[in-house]
């Protein structure tokens, strides 16, 4: 089953107008759960009105502050957040999944790197996290944070921000750029795009001394950066993606190699039926689907197969599995590298079979 564990809230401060920052404790006997990489993120459920809902919120410690922070923004009608910022307080118990996520890269002591990170709004969790684990672990690299906000009020972990570039002169370097407020350089003003960030590379950014680049914000801002960073010369594989928010448009259906030869042909018929074989906590169920309109993970949930998930939006990776047999299709996927896309992993909330038989695993 999904595993949730209670987490103790040891206290809540309030670190802009629109946004808390939580700080957790787990049980004893669930530390080692807990531990977690930088730019990760928990999963936390509860109920509202006999519904249950499910959120995703990025942790903002680095690995070296022994404590489990996560920074929840206000978002209109955002039921979960906004509960969040107006009632949550210290002594309240909240529970969550283990965290998750590959918002990270490998570090190594010894290391001289370069690292260009880009956020916006909140997208700056999982980025703070990342932040202070690269100076604190490889303190022979260097780290630019391009931040995009409204306007300075707005500014997450601000004074946090500042305190880390005057202790580590520099090594790590922030460029605000504000949406709604004018600065003395113009380049500075307005929003993060395509033409921003060439200007930025011409001038202010040696870019092609960058080693790894972490974008988290809203998709244009993302799509728009991401372009650029190939336009000058960095790989897929050096561009990390971290997600907050997804345009109401489709992506490219994604198929998952098939393991076993299979039919598409039960796609285009609504009354042919799908064998799906899960396996979850180590105990395997078969069920029978439709071969169309009902995603794996609905299926799962169906059978009473309490599969993990939280977006179902295809934005986050709680419901990552790896197809061993069968052919399926995902219709969006902003959570997965394509190596992982290669080797046979889905997201199972956008999953669908395209043969008569599949086999999905949720342990590996």
């Amino acid at each position: 089953m999904a595993r949730f564990f209670p987490l103790n809230v040891t206290d809540v401060r309030r670190e802009t107008r629109d946004a808390v920052v939580v700080t957790l404790a787990p049980r004893e006997e669930d530390k080692d759960r807990f531990g977690y990489m930088q730019g990760q993120y928990l999963t936390f459920r509860r109920d509202f009105d006999g519904e249950e809902l499910r959120r995703s919120y990025s942790i903002c410690a680095g690995l070296d502050e022994d404590m489990l922070r996560v920074g929840i923004k206000h978002i209109d009608g955002g039921c979960f957040s906004g509960w969040a910022n107006a009632e949550l307080k210290a002594g309240d118990v909240l529970e969550a999944m283990p965290p998750m996520g590959s918002f990270h890269a490998p570090l190594d002591a010894e290391a001289k790197k370069t690292y260009l990170a880009f956020a916006g709004g909140s997208g700056i969790t999982p980025v703070l996290s990342i932040i202070k684990t690269v100076l604190a672990r490889e303190q022979h690299s260097d780290i630019t944070l391009v931040y995009g906000n409204r306007s300075v009020a707005s500014i997450m972990f601000r004074e946090e921000l500042e305190d880390l570039k005057n202790t580590h002169l520099g090594r790590f370097n922030i460029i605000h750029v504000l949406e709604n407020e004018a600065q003395e350089i113009d380049l500075f003003s307005g929003r993060i795009d395509q033409k921003k960030c060439r200007l930025l590379f011409d001038g202010w950014i040696d870019i092609g001394a960058v080693d790894m680049a972490f974008i988290c914000g809203p998709e244009p801002m993302m799509l728009a950066i991401a372009a650029v960073l190939r336009e000058h010369g960095l790989r897929d594989d050096q561009i990390k993606f971290e997600l907050f928010a997804s345009a109401p448009r489709p992506n490219r259906a994604q198929r998952a190699p098939a393991k076993t030869a299979g039919t598409d042909e039960g796609a285009a018929d609504n009354n042919k039926i799908c064998q799906a074989t899960i396996t979850l906590d180590g105990t395997t169920k078969t069920i029978e689907m439709p071969s169309s309109g009902q995603s794996v993970l609905q299926a799962a949930l169906a059978a009473d197969i309490d599969a993990p998930h939280a977006c179902t939006a295809g934005v986050c990776s709680t419901c990552r599995a790896l197809v061993l047999e069968g052919e399926v299709e995902m219709q969006t996927n902003h959570a997965l590298d394509d190596y992982e896309v290669d080797r046979g992993y889905v997201l199972t909330c956008q999953c669908y079979p395209l043969s008569d038989r599949v086999v999905v695993d949720y342990d590996q």
